[in-house]
């Protein structure tokens, strides 16, 4: 790999694990900073749209389990819940079966707005990843959800 197909964090003593993570972190960076930037003139960020994603695939979660499923704190989520919630994207609901708890839900303007933006930001998306042949990317994928569902397995504090 030359210098400059390398993220600014690799030094080329590093050990495969770190090197691994460094470049898993700059592409993460990298990916959030390229769709913030596609969500930005609607007000949102990727943040966001990940939540408003989360809760659309699991129906009505509990914000715990909404944090859970972002990797996040209850208090993060708590705050992107709000801001989702002003711009009339994301309702809470009290749960019927646990007063105690509440449930959120995507609006129909949520489903309305992503229907419209959807084909653009997925086109953007495979532009993002063009670099990387179908095979490549069945094989990256495969990869890291397999990472994912190890580091899952720990649940480190």
């Amino acid at each position: 790999m030359s210098t400059r197909d390398k993220s600014p964090f690799l030094d080329d003593d590093l050990t495969a694990p770190v090197r691994a993570f460094r470049t898993t972190l700059y592409l993460a960076q990298r990916l959030r900073y390229l769709m913030d930037e596609r969500l930005r003139a609607d007000g949102l960020t990727t943040q966001q749209a990940a939540l408003l994603t989360l809760v659309g695939a699991l129906g009505t979660p509990s914000l715990k389990q909404a944090a859970a499923g972002l990797g996040s704190t209850h208090q993060n989520v708590a705050q992107l819940v709000q801001a989702l919630q002003r711009k009339g994207l994301l309702e809470v609901r009290d749960d019927p079966a646990d007063g105690r708890r509440r449930l959120l839900a995507v609006t129909e303007a949520s489903r309305a707005y992503w229907a419209a933006r959807d084909d653009g930001d997925h086109a953007a998306v495979a532009g993002w990843f063009a670099a990387l042949s179908p095979a490549e990317l069945d094989t990256f994928a495969a990869f890291t959800d397999r990472l994912v569902h190890a580091l899952d397995q720990r649940r480190l504090p």
